[in-house]
């Protein structure tokens, strides 16, 4: 058998690792997900987005069938700063959110704004027939 000297800092350092690549990997670094708010009211539904800077130019908003799918981009900022050291937080990366639209919907008549930071995309509802009566020739 062998006899191997326990060393507590090489576990303290193996749990600091392991610590950080769970939680802060490089995988969360450049992915960018965009926090959302759906809201109902009585004649629309909303959806907003929060794209702090992003420019609705790199904002893409498509329908396919059903399915409503905004895309875009947050850029990384090139900074250089050469006897400071400081810490960046923010996530940079393209992101996607996709959502099933409703079939009560009018899909020709849906708009979107952004302002402060937020796109607002108005879904208006409109009636749709359920039953149809049909006359006996």
């Amino acid at each position: 058998m062998n006899i191997t000297r326990f060393d507590p800092f090489n576990e303290f350092e193996k749990r600091i690792n392991t610590l950080f690549s769970n939680h802060t990997g490089a995988n969360n670094i450049s992915s960018f997900v965009p926090k959302v708010n759906t809201l109902e009211k009585a004649e629309e539904y909303l959806i907003e987005v929060e794209v702090p800077g992003i420019k609705k130019e790199e904002l893409d908003i498509d329908i396919n069938g059903q399915l409503l799918t905004i895309s875009g981009e947050r850029k990384h900022k090139e900074e250089v700063k050469e006897d400071d050291y400081y810490k960046v937080e923010s996530s940079f990366g393209k992101f996607q959110r996709s959502f099933t639209l409703p079939e009560n919907v009018d899909k020709d008549n849906i708009t979107a704004k952004t302002k402060d930071g937020v796109l607002e995309i108005s879904i208006p509802k409109m009636e749709i027939e359920t039953t149809k009566k049909i006359a006996v020739a």
